[in-house]
């Protein structure tokens, strides 16, 4: 692996760099679970900032995307509900606008386990007729089973159920009310 300056890091060091990271709380890993595959794949895991303001500060607010820090606060609240936490991937073979089949890896934001009970949660900013919403919901629409599926979206939105059974609520609700989730998990 290269730098920006063109110095060479080995992955041993990369990869005790973000153990570091992680054991010092600055950071969270988040590993990748193949939901129809049912196992942990050693692709790249996640990590999400556990203060996004020192994260915001050391980056000098330049990457201050709403839609990463409303996918990263959803993580940190899930952790601190003491929720197991995953990423999931959801691999499924589909045709391409010229007929051929092909194979497509989606990914799933975040895998909560609590026991034996599941639930998939997917973080969307804004959700919009023009094919925003098929984007966003694609992977939880593949997966094949019939855990939970949330989408949270930005703003104050209440819980309501689409017609497929995905639960729909606003990032507002969902943060201050605890209950929630307990409520379907």
């Amino acid at each position: 692996m290269r730098t920006e300056m063109m110095v060479g890091i080995s992955e041993p060091t990369v990869a005790a760099y973000l153990d570091h990271i992680t054991v010092s709380f600055l950071f969270n890993k988040i590993d990748r679970w193949d939901v129809k595959g049912r196992r942990y794949l050693s692709s790249p895991s996640k990590y999400y900032a556990v203060d996004t303001g020192l994260r915001n500060a050391r980056i000098n607010f330049r990457q201050t995307e709403m839609s990463h820090l409303m996918e990263n606060a959803i993580c940190n609240e899930l952790l601190r509900r003491g929720y197991n936490v995953d990423v999931g991937v959801v691999e499924s073979t589909e045709r391409n606008s010229e007929g051929v089949v092909e194979k497509k890896r989606r990914e799933i934001d975040f895998i909560v386990n609590k026991g034996m009970k599941k639930l998939y949660i997917q973080s969307a900013l804004t959700i919009t007729p023009d094919g925003k919403l098929d984007q966003e919901t694609a992977s939880l629409r593949r997966t094949g089973d019939f855990f939970r599926k949330i989408v949270v979206v930005g703003g104050s939105q209440q819980p309501r159920l689409d017609d497929d059974g995905l639960l729909y609520v606003g990032i507002v609700p969902f943060l201050m009310d605890s209950s929630i989730l307990d409520s379907i998990i």
